[in-house]
């Protein structure tokens, strides 16, 4: 049988982790971290592309809804928050701006002749999505 003495010198030498583990340990953990970053900016693109169709969805429905109602297309996107059509301009998730591209109607197949207004709205980041295709084509 040892000695409470002896048990202490024999588990004195083994207290930690050697230089050598640590490196290892620290090459793996590298190396999973090099796969995982695309991937998570991969699924924050999307999430940005997402939040972008759904913001033009709901604003050309609103600009629809605006110019059925009112027989006129809107002449700014503020006219949509002012007559209770949108709560606020969305912001574009891309350029993280209220910026938008503004189509305007022509004026010979506008609904208003007289005044033509909004007919549609575009991103105006000049990036490409997953896709391949350009943010201001959607």
């Amino acid at each position: 049988m040892l000695s409470g003495s002896s048990l202490l010198k024999k588990g004195r030498g083994r207290n930690g982790f050697t230089l050598i583990e640590l490196m290892i340990v620290m090459a793996i953990v590298v190396i999973l971290i090099s796969v995982a970053i695309p991937f998570y900016m991969k699924s924050i693109t999307r999430a940005k592309e997402s939040v972008l169709h759904n913001n033009l969805s709901a604003m050309r429905n609103a600009i629809d809804e605006y110019s059925y109602d009112k027989q006129k297309a809107p002449q700014q996107l503020t006219d949509l928050v002012s007559e209770g059509y949108l709560r606020d301009v969305p912001k574009d998730p891309i350029t993280g701006t209220n910026d938008w591209k503004i189509i305007m109607e022509d004026a010979s197949s506008s609904v208003s002749s007289t005044e033509p207004g909004i007919f549609d709205i575009r991103s105006e980041s000049p990036k490409t999505s997953l896709e391949g295709t350009a943010y201001s084509e959607w």
